[in-house]
């Protein structure tokens, strides 16, 4: 989804009330036309403005945007173990497209070149645009890391599906990846976010960790570090301490193994594990595994940035009691 670098479809100026007065808007990396400031989230860190010759329905993507700004940051916070910085969001018709798959952009992979994000409208379905905004944002929380790899491209559409609920399904590159032949993107990342192929293997691989009971608060962080150079195979070695050499064996014996194929970018329903997670209420579950899963239970809840933030911390809080004097 990063280097979208597509110009919005032209169209005629609306009329509309007086737009409330605010900060000037950032150079976008695409967008040319009149930036509308829609309002500040609560904690200050996100800006949102909005295309207003596209009128009342991407006015109200915006304005969505921004009441759910607060959660998505707390989220993208708790998944890297970083607190993100400021940035400034636009919605507009991204490649010309107003239902959201015209993607989204930014210009790096920091809080600096990459503070000022694009996303595409989505008429009628708000969470499309949070998502796609929590993918560049995501992106952002690398740190410089994984910019331009199909590993951080994998990354950031994870992080999208977790906290913009899955809204971008219709994204997936993973049946892509199978029909193609399985090529293995495990044991060498490929230097490209636009192939198919490599960030299908990325999507599909990261789905079978979080279905082994890894999390993203474990993936990302490891993947950060690892840097460009990273593999997938490295990250398997890392949270398993198993050989990187078992890696691409071990995940391809599991793909193969699937009862009904590879026919979405969560194959091996992670998405699904981790609900169930954040429903179970042992202690005996590690404080990443219960963090994030409390994490899951409040974005799919939609609960705001603070209930976010205090769920995490008391699942921390809980264990540091229970163990307290063991």
């Amino acid at each position: 989804m990063n280097h979208h670098r597509l110009q919005a479809t032209s169209r005629t100026q609306k009329s509309r009330a007086q737009a409330p007065v605010g900060p000037a808007a950032p150079s976008w990396p695409s967008y040319q036309g009149t930036s509308q400031y829609v309002g500040t989230s609560p904690n200050g860190r996100v800006v949102v403005y909005v295309d207003p010759s596209l009128g009342q329905p991407a006015l109200q993507n915006a304005q969505d945007l921004l009441n759910d700004a607060d959660r998505i940051v707390s989220a993208n916070d708790a998944i890297f173990g970083t607190t993100g910085g400021k940035v400034s969001v636009i919605v507009f018709a991204l490649g010309g497209a107003t239902d959201g798959t015209g993607g989204a952009d930014h210009g790096g992979c920091d809080y600096t070149t990459g503070a000022a994000i694009e996303v595409c409208a989505s008429f009628g379905n708000s969470m499309r645009v949070s998502a796609l905004f929590e993918a560049e944002l995501s992106e952002c929380s690398m740190g410089g890391n994984l910019c331009g790899e199909n590993t951080g491209e994998a990354l950031s559409r994870w992080c999208a599906a977790v906290v913009g609920n899955n809204a971008l399904s219709d994204f997936a590159t993973a049946p892509q990846w199978a029909q193609d032949g399985m090529p293995n993107y495990v044991d060498k990342t490929d230097p490209t976010d636009q192939n198919a192929d490599s960030t299908g293997c990325g999507m599909a691989f990261i789905s079978w960790l979080l279905s082994k009971g890894y999390t993203l608060a474990e993936i990302a962080p490891a993947m950060v570090k690892r840097g460009n150079a990273g593999t997938f195979a490295e990250l398997y070695a890392d949270l398993t301490s198993d050989a990187t050499s078992n890696a691409w064996p071990n995940f391809l014996a599991a793909v193969k193994a699937l009862p009904n194929g590879v026919t979405s970018d969560d194959p091996f329903g992670g998405l699904a594990h981790f609900a169930q997670l954040a429903a179970m209420a042992s202690w005996s579950l590690s404080p990443v595994e219960r963090a994030f899963g409390k994490l899951l239970a409040a974005v799919a809840a939609g609960n705001s940035a603070e209930h976010v933030a205090s769920d995490v911390r008391q699942a921390f809080d809980k264990r540091r009691v229970s163990t307290r004097g063991q």
